[in-house]
């Protein structure tokens, strides 16, 4: 694989990642209440407890794709520029 190849390969996931983490974002702002009523169905959770394991998955998240979308994808492009 030459580095082209890989420079659009990582490209495609960091666009994937940042509209997959854009629409998580969208769901618990517009949809919190949707998704706390079915998941308290499963699970006994209270809700401030829930608030922050969404706002925690949403941070995490968040910082996983800069480590391994973000940051990968402009090096790369640094590279290919060498």
């Amino acid at each position: 694989m030459d580095i082209q190849t890989v420079t659009t390969f990582m490209m495609w996931c960091t666009i994937l990642n940042f509209i997959f983490l854009c629409f998580s974002f969208l769901i618990c702002v517009f949809a919190a209440d949707l998704i706390y009523r079915i998941h308290s169905r499963w699970f006994p959770i209270q809700r401030e407890t829930f608030n922050t394991l969404l706002y925690s998955f949403l941070g995490v998240f968040k910082l996983l794709f800069f480590f391994f979308n973000v940051i990968p994808y402009v090096v790369l492009l640094i590279i290919g520029q060498a």
